[in-house]
This record gives C-alpha cells, sequence and structure tokens, in this order.
C-alpha cells in the first residue's frame, strides 16, 4: 500500500500525484492540512513536517525522489 501524505497547495506533492498516477499506479493520498491525526502519523513516521512523504510498504520517502521512488517501484527510466 502507497501512502501520499500531502496539502493542497503544495507544487511537489501535485508532481509526486502526478508521476504516479502517469505510470497507474495506486496510492492513497491524505491531505495532512485537513486530517490533524494523518499529520501527527507522518510527523511519526518521517520526523518532519514538510511534505510530500510517501510511504510505500513502510519505507518512507521524504519529498519528490523520483530516483528512490522509481527504485523502491521497480520503475526503469
Amino acid at each position: 500500500m502507497i501512502k501520499v501524505y500531502s496539502t493542497s497547495f503544495c507544487p511537489y506533492c501535485e508532481s509526486l500525484k502526478a508521476f504516479l498516477k502517469e505510470r497507474d499506479i495506486e496510492f492513497a493520498n491524505i491531505d495532512v492540512s485537513k486530517d490533524l491525526k494523518a499529520q501527527r502519523e507522518m510527523i511519526e513516521k518521517s520526523n518532519q513536517m514538510g511534505v510530500p512523504v510517501i510511504d510505500i510498504d513502510g519505507q518512507i520517502v521524504i519529498g519528490f525522489d523520483r530516483e528512490r521512488i522509481s527504485k523502491l517501484l521497480n520503475i526503469n527510466e
């Protein structure tokens, strides 16, 4: 399961979500500006408050790190 912690006003979040959608990768989008419980969960997992944070089966990626995300998801680019 892939969780994307984001906000609606974050351009990096939008780029990340577009990247995943273009590759038909399913993910749960969690807007941490509206869900304070999810915000606390994201901070506990990543030790930071900035978005995006991606949880790929327990592997945490901070920011839109295309190379690391591609490696974790076995995407060849």
